[in-house]
């Protein structure tokens, strides 16, 4: 379930003079970007992260807000109360957008899902006045794209049937995770559409794009066995340490951001989430807190590019040899693991560092958590 345009949807909604209108949600500052976009808007060539003096041109006659967070979380609340009274089985993934699993639920409540579904939209748009996008499918890959097929108030079902002959025709930056970089590797390779990835070998994409190549093969084929994670995703998810005397030393303080990006990695991978922002946290010995953040290339998961962007952060911060009492490192902006941590085929040696502490997380879950370690964490 996904909502349409969900702020600029609100907005409208609590005032109707802005109905037939071009709205825009956003920072309106030379520097702010767009939250959303209402469909009229959207028309115009406006979309969600484009820079607002970008969109200010494409429709100077818009009207722009800022994001009302408070009310925005109230109106998802209420959604998220009729889509719990279908099932227990919800995994939030934003504000305006959740998976629902309704296996079971037809003996429930005398519909099938996609009758379910039907009136769980028209419930939302009658009583809290938003329109919704459905997608229903057989594992959550599918019935996000299908979500995506017909905006705004679409409702789009890929049964297991059709799946193949479905994702054959559609072009390969459908896949989760396939950015502009990967999608001009695809292309410079001849692979255009998700088609030729299904005449594939599991092997071939191996050889040819490491560890993603095992990605795109299940992908191609609709294979996605994630399950339903219910409760709240978090907003970051953070690991720190004290130290017992502070710390001035780089080199010192290197060795405690490695163990601190090893807890991090680790309980990202526990929750099947990638960080999109990394934030450094330090504290002085008169006890002020120091904070940086940068956004990472792609959303990763892994220790080694958690850690190389902790590197870039703390550096400047121990130029002056301040000592530090305590260090922290916090990922924020997450997205389904399964988004993370594309191929950089500019830096191969990357994904050489990626496929190897894949392949000690696979040896440590089946021999024990301390059964292989990497030079630095001994």
């Amino acid at each position: 379930m996904d909502c349409d345009a969900f702020y600029a949807a609100v907005e409208k909604r609590d005032n109707p003079s802005l109905a037939d209108k071009p709205l825009i949600i956003g920072g309106n500052s030379d520097r702010g970007v767009v939250s959303t976009a209402c469909y009229i808007a959207r028309t115009y060539g406006v979309h969600s992260a484009m820079p607002m003096v970008q969109a200010r041109k494409l429709c100077p006659h818009a009207v722009i807000l800022k994001p009302d967070m408070e009310r925005y979380r109230i109106a998802s609340r209420a959604v998220r109360n009729l889509m719990d009274a279908l099932t227990p089985l919800v995994e939030p993934l934003s504000l305006d957008e959740a998976f629902l699993d309704l296996t079971g639920t037809e003996a429930l409540h005398g519909l099938s899902p996609a009758e379910q579904l039907a009136r769980l939209a028209s419930d939302v748009e009658k009583t809290i006045g938003i329109s919704l996008s459905v997608g229903l499918s057989h594992n959550k890959f599918l019935a996000k794209i299908a979500s995506d097929l017909k905006k705004p108030r679409g409702f789009s079902i890929i049964g297991k049937a059709e799946t193949l002959d479905f994702l054959a025709r559609q072009k390969v930056s459908l896949i989760w995770g396939v950015g502009k970089a990967m999608c001009d590797r695809l292309h410079n390779d001849g692979i255009t559409h998700i088609g030729q990835l299904q005449q594939m070998e599991e092997a071939d994409l191996l050889r040819r794009y490491s560890s993603f190549g095992g990605k795109l093969w299940r992908l191609a084929r609709g294979i996605d066995d994630r399950q339903i994670v219910t409760g709240t995703a978090p907003k970051s998810v953070s690991a720190e340490t004290t130290f017992e005397h502070d710390i001035a030393d780089y080199e010192t303080l290197e060795i405690h951001l490695w163990k601190q990006c090893e807890r991090l990695s680790k309980a990202l991978k526990k929750k099947d989430l990638a960080a999109g922002t990394v934030t450094l946290k330090l504290k002085t010995a008169q006890h002020r807190q120091i904070t940086r953040s940068r956004a990472l290339f792609s959303p990763s998961q892994l220790a080694d590019r958690l850690f190389e962007m902790g590197q870039a952060l703390l550096k400047p911060e121990c130029r002056d040899q301040i000592p530090y009492r305590l260090l922290g490192i916090t990922g924020t902006n997450f997205t389904p693991a399964q988004m993370g941590d594309t191929p950089d085929f500019l830096q191969p040696e990357k994904d050489r560092h990626a496929k190897a502490e894949r392949t000690m997380d696979q040896i440590n879950a089946r021999f024990g958590t301390q059964m292989v370690k990497k030079g630095r964490s001994v």
